[in-house]
């Protein structure tokens, strides 16, 4: 028996009926949506609970990385864009052009946190331009993670439909 038939039959290399796929996908949606602008949401919910100090360091933390993702934006964002296009059309075109079942899972994993990432970009300029302080700033926090979620919920689904197409169109069941 050859070793790399061995190997293979020992780690299943099919995306969609791997179990880490489906934890990977689960940890992406659950980290993305915890992290709000790079703010940790539990900071923004200690901050309503407590005020005074705990929303002073909301409101510096939220200016830090609203700045820095303007900034970024700014200064390399048509080179990101265009990366991110290139790499998304490379992927989409190996996913579905060339039926490569890893490519499928990791457009599916990257192509909606795109959205997110536009969603992050849009929400920080709001941000920027409102200056918003206190229950506003909770609340367009709140907002943001709650279409953060959105995504998530949509993405996850859309993934899980999928990934159960291809395990019987490919598994023991199918053709």
């Amino acid at each position: 028996m050859d070793i790399y038939q061995t190997i293979f039959e020992i780690i299943d290399m099919r995306s969609f009926s791997n179990l880490w796929f489906w934890i990977a996908l689960a940890v992406v949606w659950s980290t993305t949506s915890h992290w709000v602008l790079g703010v940790p949401y539990d900071m923004v919910l200690r901050a309503r609970r407590n005020g005074g100090q705990d929303e002073i360091d909301l409101e510096d933390i939220v200016r830090i990385n609203v700045n820095r993702l303007l900034y970024i934006g700014r200064v390399s964002g048509l080179w990101v864009l265009a990366l991110l296009c290139f790499t998304l059309t490379s992927l989409a075109l190996l996913a579905f052009w060339y039926d490569v079942e890893f490519a499928q899972a990791v457009f599916l994993l990257a192509f909606p946190m795109s959205f997110v990432g536009a969603l992050s970009l849009s929400t920080a300029r709001l941000i920027a331009e409102e200056q918003p302080r206190g229950e506003l700033l909770r609340a367009r926090l709140a907002r943001h993670r709650l279409w953060t979620q959105v995504i998530g919920m949509v993405s996850i689904f859309v993934t899980a439909m999928f990934g159960m197409y291809q395990n019987l169109v490919l598994g023991p069941f199918g053709g």
